[in-house]
């Protein structure tokens, strides 16, 4: 894995983070709203699902 490969992941995570706020702006908001109403528990998990999920996914393509 070569520096260009990290960069290219972070330019990509930052173009579909753009595209999602520039889109659906109050689909964000109410997003947000709704992890503020989780517990901390729920979020730590949801972080961990979407990191298990994404490690992975990079484990099968790679």
């Amino acid at each position: 894995m070569s520096v260009t490969d990290i960069l290219t992941g972070i330019a990509l995570v930052l173009i579909i983070e753009g595209l999602v706020y520039a889109l659906a702006p109050s689909l964000v908001e109410r997003l947000l709203e709704t992890m503020r109403d989780m517990p901390l528990d729920a979020r730590r998990l949801t972080g961990l699902i979407a990191l298990g999920l994404g490690v992975g996914l990079l484990w099968v393509i790679g």
